[in-house]
């Protein structure tokens, strides 16, 4: 609503993506606690970021393709087939990174060129 609002709609998928991707991050981190989401509009770019009480630093993995018979859906890892997640944020934000909190946390923060 707020690209629309900042006649923006056209980052709107790429922003959704990279939402979704630091939000899933955030919430598997820190399951039991709050995180917080914060968007801003910035000349030129919108500046997403999310927060999670964790100190733990995101890793973004190697990607690897993977075959059908290579993914193992039983219950228990079901959501261990993946890995994408921050490539994909690396490859569509024009800037990323994280930023500790005191006394404990970090934001996870995504620059969108627009």
């Amino acid at each position: 609503m707020r690209l629309a609002d900042w006649r923006l709609p056209h980052i709107a998928a790429d922003t959704f993506l990279i939402a979704d991707e630091l939000i899933v991050n955030a919430c598997a981190e820190t399951p039991d606690s709050q995180i917080r989401i914060r968007f801003t509009l910035l000349p030129g770019a919108v500046l997403l970021g999310v927060w999670d009480s964790s100190d733990a630093m995101p890793q973004a993995r190697p990607v690897v393709e993977l075959e059908p018979e290579d993914l193992d859906l039983s219950p228990q890892n079901f959501d261990n087939n993946g890995g994408w997640g921050l490539p994909l944020v690396l490859a569509l934000a024009s800037e990323c990174g994280t930023t500790r909190t005191r006394p404990h946390g970090k934001w996870v923060w995504a620059r969108i060129k627009y």
